[in-house]
């Protein structure tokens, strides 16, 4: 079983409430800079689907055999399979390929800390919490510093490692006629798995202490693995389809700079028309912008409950009633938060979205009004109702 290292830290009530005070700076910091991500946030998604929108009228497909002058600073799509002459070398392993990126991940087994914690409280305000630490064997492509380990006795990592992780990737890159860029190649991504083999200088030099498993190549214990070994696989992009949407510029391309502001270049690793591209691109952008919403509302909410533990922490004297305060506290921040999110995104549509605010507006007041009116007529109705009945009654 493996051994687990456990301690037990006190932090008294004047210790809490000093600690309360500081965060409740760093809340109000955090509270504040929710609303400015949540504006710049409804300005981003609207600068952006003007730029898609412009993009998706001008752009023109062309075939990828001849870059026509006539098309010089143009938005064109082109489609086709890329090619390179460059070879891909790794010198430490004898591998080379034919491709536009090839990688090398080095990991070394080393060991990782763990912490698990619980925190208990206690009368007069006081809280204890225990950490307990414990360590697995885990590969990392970089240095596990085992000096700060809460046990290091059995537990230490090697200080260096002899090789790390590297990638290359092909300088000339084409799509028919076109010269892919640096930010273009960059942008392919598509790897997949080349298989290692013993035949490279490492394993030869090594013998018995390098072996394959599954295309990947473990050096050190050949019979377990052991801190201290080492995991080494590729991966590899090959030439293959690709679209591309951008400016262009003599047999290449540079980003297309829109009238409304912005650039667009956008690659896909497949052959895929003009349109299905702007769609996706803006499938992405109402993505981002619904997440940076929620990011926005989180951060208003932390700041908040931030600002206000203080409050939980007087009242943890009795941790009953602490806990209901931290709860209660909690609560009403969330809501607080929804309602101040929903608000500055309202105010940010008034500033970016004045013509979409203002049929929203009227369409609102148009509802209002109109249920008003049956409201009134069904009032009104029931009134008649009434009287009538009531004479009657009468007779």
């Amino acid at each position: 079983m493996a051994r687990v290292y456990t301690e037990t830290i006190r932090r008294s009530w004047f210790t809490r409430l000093k600690n309360s005070l500081f965060g409740t700076i760093i809340g109000l910091l955090i509270f504040l800079g929710s609303f400015a991500v949540l504006f710049w946030n409804e300005g981003r998604a609207v600068d952006t689907q003007k730029m898609l929108t412009e993009g998706a009228g001008v752009v023109i497909s062309v075939a990828s055999g001849r870059a026509d002058p006539a098309n010089e600073g143009k938005l064109v799509h082109v489609s086709g399979q890329t090619e390179t002459s460059d070879m891909l070398e790794d010198p430490v392993f004898d591998v080379s390929v034919n491709a536009i990126k090839l990688y090398r991940k080095v990991e070394m087994l080393q060991w990782r800390q763990k912490v698990k914690s619980s925190r208990t409280s206690n009368f007069g305000g006081s809280t204890d919490t225990t950490k307990s630490y414990y360590y697995e064997k885990d590969w990392s492509e970089t240095l596990i510093d085992s000096s700060t380990f809460k046990d290091p006795v059995d537990h230490e990592n090697p200080q260096n490692m002899l090789m790390k992780s590297e990638k290359w990737q092909a300088s000339n890159v084409t799509l028919g006629a076109f010269d892919l860029s640096k930010s273009q190649i960059s942008s392919i991504n598509n790897a997949v798995p080349l298989a290692m083999d013993t035949n490279n200088r490492i394993s030869r030099r090594l013998g018995d202490k390098a072996r394959i498993f599954d295309g990947v190549l473990y050096l050190g214990s050949p019979s377990r693995n052991r801190v201290g070994d080492y995991r080494i696989s590729m991966r590899v992009v090959y030439p293959g389809d690709t679209s591309i949407v951008s400016g262009q510029s003599g047999n290449g391309f540079k980003p297309y700079k829109t009238q409304v502001g912005g650039a667009i270049e956008m690659l896909t690793t497949s052959i895929k028309p003009a349109e299905a591209m702007f769609d996706s691109a803006e499938a992405a952008n109402t993505a981002l912008t619904w997440t940076l919403r929620v990011v926005g509302l989180l951060m208003m909410y932390f700041g908040l409950t931030m600002m206000v533990k203080i409050l939980s922490v007087f009242a943890s004297v009795v941790p009953f009633f602490g806990s209901i305060v931290s709860g209660g506290t909690s609560l009403i921040a969330f809501l607080v938060a929804l309602v101040l999110s929903l608000i500055t995104i309202a105010i940010a549509w008034v500033f970016y979205r004045p013509l979409i605010t203002g049929i929203l507006l009227v369409a609102a007041v148009g509802i209002y009004m109109f249920t008003r009116k049956k409201v009134n007529s069904a009032t009104a109705a029931a009134a008649d109702d009434g009287e009538a009945e009531a004479q009657n009654w009468g007779r």
